[in-house]
């Protein structure tokens, strides 16, 4: 056996073999729908069951049809209302309850059992919940109008869902119930990532709970509020299951999401799926905008001035060495 050498084995191979069913299973549910889409918004597609179609004389006649619908800019309105106002408290609350579960000094027992109830409404399917606040809400008949005429504040039954704002709040609340539990478990991930050693200094140089919250825990959580930031306000922009299941854009379009927008376009009577793909790829462009915005305002300035100062010095090198050459 001597000097004989020993065969190295790669298993890089039975990586990319494994990798291609996700491969395929991308390529033709995910990429194609997404070119198709990005193409028929240029075309004259009407109409169900119809496959052929052909570019417009003027390829962006949808787009401009949808900027100028009162309904699509009626729907941008009450996205960007619902979105705001859930996601503000959602934010809110899920920070104080990190700072609640993380704080290491209160040692805070049945942390688990917490969780799992907070972050519970996150698995209900959206048509339970629609089912659920419908009879909650119920008119003439229902839990809250009983609850209001038991404490005297309505001798009358109330349609809640005939007022707009009302409507609004409702779909906001609902989004906030059954997403702060998911933010919140995103932001303790997040703080478990902390360095512990800055805790530990921070306890022994006596630092208050608030101080240690806000001078160590928010600045060490840049990334990850980034994360949630720009991850909320792509599921804000699709809004569609609560508001479709629940009232279906009413009363009087109150409710109506870009994505509700986008769905009646498609499916509701006239098929139009070329604006319907024109009016999708508005909202990607939106969503790219914003999250380019939030990306901006959010990034590490001390990241980006440190890097910028190393390439200075780098630069400074490289002519020294040219200069001694």
């Amino acid at each position: 056996m001597k000097g004989k050498r020993l065969k190295s084995v790669s298993y890089a191979k039975y990586g990319y073999i494994f990798s291609i069913p996700f491969v395929l299973a991308f390529l033709i549910f995910t990429a194609y729908p997404i070119f198709y889409t990005a193409i028929i918004g240029f075309t004259d597609l009407k109409g169900l069951g119809k496959t052929d179609f052909t570019i417009l004389e003027n390829p962006f006649h949808n787009f401009q049809l949808i900027l100028k619908n009162p309904s699509f800019q009626k729907s941008l309105q009450n996205t960007a209302i619902m979105w705001t106002i859930n996601f503000i408290p959602q934010i809110l609350l899920a920070l104080l309850l990190t700072a609640w579960f993380t704080n290491q000094r209160q040692k805070l027992r049945g942390q688990g059992a917490f969780k799992v109830l907070f972050y519970m409404p996150n698995i209900i399917t959206a048509a339970t919940i629609a089912i659920l606040f419908s009879t909650l809400f119920g008119y003439p008949m229902g839990p809250v109008n009983d609850l209001f005429k038991m404490l005297g504040l309505s001798n009358e039954p109330i349609n809640f869902l005939l007022d707009k704002w009302t409507a609004r709040g409702i779909i906001a609340f609902i989004q906030f119930w059954m997403w702060y539990g998911q933010t919140m478990i995103v932001l303790i991930a997040g703080v478990l990532g902390i360095n512990p050693a800055l805790f530990e200094a921070a306890e022994i140089d006596g630092a208050t709970n608030r101080q240690v919250f806000f001078y160590i825990t928010l600045p060490s959580l840049r990334t990850i509020m980034l994360f949630t930031l720009v991850t909320s306000l792509i599921g804000g922009m699709q809004m569609f299951d609560i508001p479709k299941l629940f009232l279906n854009g009413g009363p009087d379009n109150a409710t109506l999401t870009v994505s509700v927008f986008i769905y009646n376009q498609a499916f509701s009577g006239s098929y139009l799926y070329n604006r319907a793909a024109a009016a999708s790829m508005l909202l990607f462009i939106i969503i790219a905008i914003l999250s380019g915005i939030l990306f901006y305002l959010l990034r590490d300035k001390d990241a980006i001035k440190a890097n910028k100062e190393m390439k200075k010095l780098r630069k400074a090198q490289a002519a020294a060495r040219r200069a001694g050459a």
